[in-house]
């Protein structure tokens, strides 16, 4: 039996944390005190790293995680993430703590970034976030576009395990494309009750990131007219996904 905890490090990112009742696995490390803190409250062994794409918040901790465990860590290799023992690449596939992941290549964000899916959980780093989605920093639009459809065609009851809690933010904006959703403003109301009670909004499912968040809705009659009401010339998808991206990224 596998348990999935998420912990807290630096500003806003969630390390996920796989377990057993003898050995862990984390994702996206950005730091090493809390893992190195988890395992010891828990008397567990670390047996791997899952690394989505270098950027320093999810790798701040693996160096220090080595030194001490001394572990293989799965990732896209780039000269700027020299921690990777263990090279991956799409549809490759791998077990940790006798569960079976495929990799999933997710380009977009930086082009080393990966996602590791189970038979129920997406490990997507920050290409996938609840209600929103990641920002092109290389790579194309085009690109970013493709990975998340490759999320959104995962089935619904998937978990969401992305690696910031952006949530309330991402949905405050959400409103502003698609205020007449009442998934959408059911979701809100949960997400603020969450967040006053100090709770994470993650995991999500595929099936409410489908209903709720714009970046995987612009196909949808209500976002194209909100694109349109600002001067969007077009309906076709790649085109609404691109000017709701623009959008986002001067809010």
């Amino acid at each position: 039996m596998i348990t999935i905890t998420p912990l807290l490090a630096l500003r806003d990112n969630y390390i996920w944390v796989l377990h057993d009742q003898h050995h862990a696995v984390v994702v996206d490390p950005g730091e090493a005190a809390p893992v190195i803190e988890f395992l010891q409250q828990h008397n567990l062994d670390l047996s791997a790293i899952l690394c989505t794409h270098r950027h320093h918040d999810h790798i701040g901790g693996i160096s220090e995680l080595q030194d001490q465990y001394c572990i293989p860590v799965y990732g896209c290799p780039h000269p700027q993430n020299p921690h990777i023992t263990h090279a991956v690449a799409a549809n490759d596939t791998l077990e940790v703590l006798g569960v079976p992941f495929r990799v999933l290549e997710l380009k977009g964000h930086l082009d080393d970034h990966v996602g590791f899916v189970s038979s129920d959980s997406v490990f997507c780093g920050d290409i996938l976030f609840g209600a929103g989605c990641g920002r092109n920093f290389e790579g194309s639009l085009e690109q970013l576009f493709d990975s998340l459809k490759q999320l959104e065609a995962l089935p619904d009851a998937t978990h969401v395990y992305c690696a910031h809690e952006y949530t309330l933010m991402n949905l405050r904006f959400a409103m502003l494309c698609d205020p007449e959703n009442a998934t959408l403003q059911q979701r809100l109301i949960h997400t603020i009750a969450l967040r006053a009670d100090n709770r994470p909004t993650l995991p999500s499912t595929i099936g409410l990131e489908k209903a709720t968040n714009p970046f995987l809705r612009c196909n949808q009659p209500e976002i194209i007219e909100t694109l349109q009401a600002r001067g969007l010339q077009s309906d076709e998808e790649l085109m609404v996904f691109m000017a709701l991206r623009a959008w986002r990224n001067g809010e």
